[in-house]
């Protein structure tokens, strides 16, 4: 298994990944082909994927603000779960935020994916009881669960 750096040309296995995975929170503007390149173009260094046998297995999309490191959709292919893939995928965006002077991440999962937060937990991420999250669209988005 390799990690590495994810490319725009990788969109289409990213995204059939996401679909493939339970849990995922996507919207059709911000996890489009065109959103995923923008955010690949401001944060070159920190979004990666996991190819075993030519085939992507997982990816993670992290980036930062200058201040903050912020991680996005980490997903593993079902069938290669429990191999540390996403253990891996995570230390090397860590290392990545790190080099870009980075000395916090955060992340957001929604509270109905169990799997999702037993795994950040192990991680070593703690949940904030004392901030409550907020957000206001900007444009229209459609909401594509899986």
């Amino acid at each position: 298994m390799e990690i590495r750096k994810m490319q725009i040309g990788d969109y289409d296995d990213v995204y059939a990944l996401w679909m493939a995975c339970t849990g995922m929170g996507l919207n059709n503007l911000d996890d489009s082909r065109d959103g995923i390149e923008r955010f690949i173009k401001r944060n070159p260094d920190t979004c990666f994927v996991a190819e075993s046998e030519n085939k992507i297995v997982g990816v993670i999309i992290a980036g930062n603000d200058g201040r903050r490191g912020y991680i996005y959709h980490t997903a593993v292919e079902p069938q290669y779960r429990k191999q540390g893939i996403a253990r891996e995928l995570v230390d090397t965006a860590m290392q990545a935020l790190k080099g870009c002077g980075i000395n916090k991440a955060a992340l957001v999962v929604f509270d109905r994916n169990e799997n999702g937060n037993a795994f950040w937990e192990k991680m070593g991420f703690t949940m904030r009881e004392d901030l409550v999250y907020r957000n206001k669209a900007i444009a229209e988005m459609v909401r594509i669960d899986t």
